[in-house]
C-alpha cells in the first residue's frame, strides 16, 4: 500500500477567524479624522517628554503626592550652615572653632530635602564657555543658599574664575583631553571623592566613558549633557539627570548655550518657585584691585 503524502496545511487553518467589522472603515482616512489623533499623540509626547531613568531604581515611582513632610523638613530653600565662633586663644591655626563643635554635622531636614552643600562643575571649553557659565554658578548659589561651588576646567578656562567670587576652588583639569594619562585620571577621581560632593554638573557631552568618570566621584546627583546621537548609549545608566545637547557644539547657542541645565537647576520644587537666571556679572576681588593699582 502506497504511503500517502503529507501535504502542508493552508495558513488560514492556523489563524483565528477575523471579524469583518474591523475592515468596515476605509483604509485611508480623511484629514478631518486624523487631526484629532495627531493632536492627541502630540499631547501625550509633550507630557511624557522627560521620564525618570528606570535604571537607577526600578521600584522608584517618584515622589508620593499624598506624603506630608512638613515645613520643617522639606518645604522652602535650604538654610546656610551655621558658622561657629572663632576662638582667638586656639594655638592651632587651622582650627579656628572652639572645642566641642562638630563641623561635619548635618541636620535631618537636609537629607530629606536634598540639600546641596558642595557642588562641582565640570566645564568643557575655554574662556568663552567658562564666562558664559557664570550665570549658572550664580543660579546654583541662589537656589541652594550656603553652597560651596568648585569648578573643574581647562587651564585656560581656570583663569576666568579669578573674577568670580562665587567659586571656591578652580582646579585645572581638561575634560576634553582624549589622551589623558592614567595617573592624572585616577588622581583626579581621588580628589573628587575626597571632597564629598553632593552634586556634580558637567557641560561636556558625555558618553559611557565620561559618565563613568562622574559616577566614580560618588556624588549623590550627577547631571551632564549627553551626545545627541548614538554615542550617548550607556551614559544614562550612570547619571541621575541627562540633558540632550541640541548639537555637537554647545557654543553655537551663544548666551543661551546652557538653557537645558538652567531649566533643570531652577525648577520649582516643594514650595520653592522657579529660580530665574540672573544676567552675567563679573566681580573683581580686592587683591586684584590692589595689584592692578600697583601695576598702574
Amino acid at each position: 500500500m502506497a504511503a500517502t503524502r503529507l501535504l502542508p496545511k493552508p495558513l488560514h487553518s492556523f489563524l483565528p477567524p477575523i471579524p469583518t467589522s474591523q475592515f468596515s472603515t476605509p483604509l485611508f482616512h480623511s484629514p478631518q479624522r486624523t487631526r484629532p489623533l495627531h493632536h492627541r499623540s502630540r499631547s501625550l509626547f509633550s507630557t511624557n517628554a522627560k521620564k525618570k531613568n528606570p535604571w537607577l531604581d526600578p521600584f522608584d515611582d517618584g515622589e508620593d503626592p499624598d506624603m506630608e513632610y512638613g515645613t520643617l523638613f522639606a518645604d522652602g530653600k535650604q538654610d546656610e550652615d551655621p558658622v561657629p565662633p572663632e576662638n582667638p586663644d586656639n594655638p592651632y591655626g587651622f582650627l579656628k572653632f572652639p572645642s566641642g563643635f562638630n563641623v561635619e554635622l548635618a541636620g535631618l531636614q537636609s537629607k530629606i530635602r536634598g540639600d546641596v552643600r558642595r557642588c562641582c562643575c565640570v566645564v568643557s571649553g575655554g574662556v568663552y564657555e567658562n564666562l558664559l557659565f557664570f550665570p549658572v554658578v550664580q543660579l546654583i548659589r541662589d537656589r541652594y543658599p550656603g553652597v560651596q561651588v568648585d569648578v573643574l576646567t581647562s587651564p585656560r578656562g581656570k583663569q576666568t574664575y579669578e573674577i568670580n567670587k562665587n567659586v571656591r576652588w578652580a582646579t585645572a583639569y581638561d575634560p576634553d583631553d582624549e589622551l589623558i594619562e592614567p595617573m592624572e585620571y585616577t588622581d583626579m577621581i581621588g580628589v573628587l571623592k575626597n571632597r564629598y560632593y553632593d552634586m556634580i554638573l558637567s557641560t561636556k557631552l558625555a558618553g559611557l566613558g565620561h559618565a563613568a568618570f562622574l559616577f566614580m566621584s560618588t556624588a549623590r546627583d550627577r547631571a551632564s549633557y549627553v551626545y545627541p546621537n548614538v554615542n550617548a548609549a550607556g551614559a544614562g545608566l550612570l547619571l541621575s539627570e541627562t540633558f540632550t545637547a541640541p548639537s555637537l557644539n554647545l557654543s553655537e547657542g551663544g548666551y543661551n548655550m546652557y538653557d537645558e541645565m538652567t531649566e533643570w537647576l531652577g525648577r520649582p520644587k516643594r514650595n520653592v518657585p522657579r529660580q530665574p537666571v540672573t544676567p552675567l556679572k563679573v566681580s573683581i576681588s580686592k587683591k586684584l584691585r590692589v595689584c592692578g593699582g600697583e601695576v598702574r
